[in-house]
């Protein structure tokens, strides 16, 4: 199976994403992703089996005991690929804990033997793929306000031609902060 370890975005930071992802898709040609896809990547596993899916709930759990919610702070709109052809991405500013959270989660992988992808950790959400970013500027756009989210989730990702389809495979809830 296909899968990733991702952080679940809370409902109205995700809401908030959705709703400037509407305002880009007016003005750029491309296939916008759908709300319900959304997600921060910690870890990318790629085609993993059975007894490789349950070393990595075991690397969850490690990784995340003791771990609190993290911030999710917007900071910038980027793309992968080339601007005719682009893959969409809202940033998400740098914060020690989500760093040290995908740390951890990649250590744990790690330490178990499980394979994921090893390239450096960007906390960024993927908003649309195939987009066409023009030279002109983009439409004024709202970002979503600062969430905490808590929820980390490894997901089973089925490809169709209608674009990924994911399912929870297992979900572990951080420390909700002291406020």
């Amino acid at each position: 199976m296909r899968a990733f370890i991702a952080l679940e975005l809370p409902t109205d930071f995700a809401d908030d994403v959705a709703a400037m992802a509407r305002r880009l898709s007016a003005s750029l040609d491309g296939r916008f992703l759908d709300r319900s896809t959304y997600h921060l990547t910690l870890a990318f596993l790629g085609d993993i089996d059975d007894a490789e899916a349950s070393r990595a709930m075991d690397a969850l759990d490690a990784a995340c005991a003791g771990s609190a919610s993290v911030l999710l702070a917007s900071d910038s709109l980027g793309k992968f690929g080339r601007p005719a052809d682009a893959t969409l991405w809202l940033g998400i500013a740098s914060d020690p804990a989500l760093a040290t959270l995908a740390e951890r989660v990649r250590e744990e992988l790690a330490a178990r033997d499980v394979p994921f992808d090893p390239k450096p950790f960007r906390a960024h959400i993927t908003l649309g793929r195939r987009v066409h970013i023009p030279k002109k500027p983009l439409p004024l756009l709202a970002f979503p306000l600062p969430a905490q989210a808590q929820t980390v989730t490894l997901f089973k990702s089925t490809l169709s031609r209608d674009g990924a389809e994911y399912k929870p495979l297992y979900t572990v809830e951080l420390a909700r902060p002291n406020l």
